[in-house]
């Protein structure tokens, strides 16, 4: 089963040559790369967000599994959608499904179903992709794409993926695909964001759910950050650090009306 890139030419280069080139020059290390659990990375396109998820990227040392959870946008497909096999392709080639863990995750966490419809139209995780590929060429993903739903499931989900991953040496990494605040003002973006990342810090999966529902915070991958903090947890994860904060208002020079991006690493 192969899934055609979505949004290559859109939210990142088109062209093999140029992708390659914009995501090495991301990818720049600031840091020796480190085991990490998992991951919070933004999702819009490389031009705003880009430069973060790429710092933040290359602080990871990414093992030869993924799984990739975001959000769904597009309300298309199961609500907690597995992509079970195959290859995703992106400009820079293709990149690979791993069947047998994907196969594992809708066996044993119940509510989990094979579906490619979710994931057909949806660019948050397919903008992961390239930084993987030139980062870890050998990895494999499991994309899993989240409906909204109650916080009780989700925290299930984030255990049982947590004790699954947990039989396995090394675990695979989580990666959470996740923009912040959207289209309010820089000042109110970084103050309504900063609440959100203080539950993401204490690896509060609780606290984010209903820190970002009290205070009306649009955090698009609320769903997935809070499984893969809960995932986390149960893998035995000790702390998180903030990578960089910014927003879009940096690059379009608009600081009244922003969408707001964070790095954050959990190990």
């Amino acid at each position: 089963m192969d899934r055609q890139a979505a949004v290559a030419g859109q939210f990142y280069p088109g062209r093999q040559k140029e992708l390659k080139a914009e995501v090495v020059a991301f990818l720049r290390q600031r840091r020796a790369p480190e085991q990490a659990i998992g991951m919070m990375v933004p999702h819009a396109g490389y031009i705003y967000s880009g430069a973060i998820a790429g710092e933040t990227f290359s602080q990871v040392k990414i093992p030869d599994r993924v799984v990739l959870l975001g959000p769904n946008h597009t309300g298309h497909g199961a609500s907690r959608a597995v992509y079970p096999s195959g290859v995703w392709h992106t400009p820079l080639g293709e990149a690979p499904i791993d069947g047998d863990l994907a196969a594992r995750i809708i066996d044993d966490c119940p509510g989990s179903l094979a579906d490619e419809l979710a994931h057909r139209y949806e660019h948050s995780l397919e903008v992961q992709v390239p930084f993987i590929q030139v980062a870890a060429p050998q990895a494999r993903l499991v994309p899993v794409c989240l409906a909204p739903a109650p916080l009780r499931e989700l925290l299930e989900f984030g255990t049982c993926l947590g004790r699954l991953l947990a039989t396995d040496s090394p675990p695979a990494l989580l990666i959470a695909s996740s923009d912040m605040t959207h289209f309010e003002s820089a000042e109110a973006a970084r103050e309504k964001d900063q609440k959100a990342l203080d539950r993401i810090l204490a690896l509060d999966p609780e606290g984010l759910y209903r820190c970002v529902s009290a205070d009306r915070i649009s955090m698009c991958g609320v769903v997935p950050t809070v499984v893969m903090l809960a995932a986390a947890r149960e893998l035995g994860a000790q702390r998180a650090r903030l990578v960089r904060y910014g927003h879009s208002g940096e690059r379009s020079g608009d600081y009244g009306e922003v969408v707001g991006y964070a790095g954050v690493i959990v190990d």
